[in-house]
């Protein structure tokens, strides 16, 4: 299944509390739940002013839903076609 990774503007992210993240957390995670199990959430990023989400879904259009069902922002999606690390260059 495709993997796609989210980029959510959130202006102040890196001054979020871990209440806050949480918060943020479980609202995310009870869209998921509505859902179903097609659609997985598998981690997220937090820098100043963005939040990088890394999701499983069969397309782009359960990721969009998953935000639009949350309220959560999803200002640009990309499908993941690969993954490298140093072990590549081996």
């Amino acid at each position: 299944m495709p993997k796609f990774l989210i980029e959510r503007e959130i202006p102040g992210a890196g001054d979020l509390s871990n209440q806050e993240l949480q918060g943020i957390s479980q609202k995310s995670c009870g869209v998921l739940k509505e859902l179903g199990p097609q659609i997985q959430w598998v981690q997220s990023y937090v820098s100043d002013n963005k939040i990088y989400c890394i999701y499983i879904a069969p397309n782009e259009e359960m990721v969009k839903k998953h935000a639009n069902e949350g309220g959560f922002p999803a200002n640009k999606i990309s499908e993941i076609k690969n993954v490298i690390d140093p072990t590549t260059a081996e």
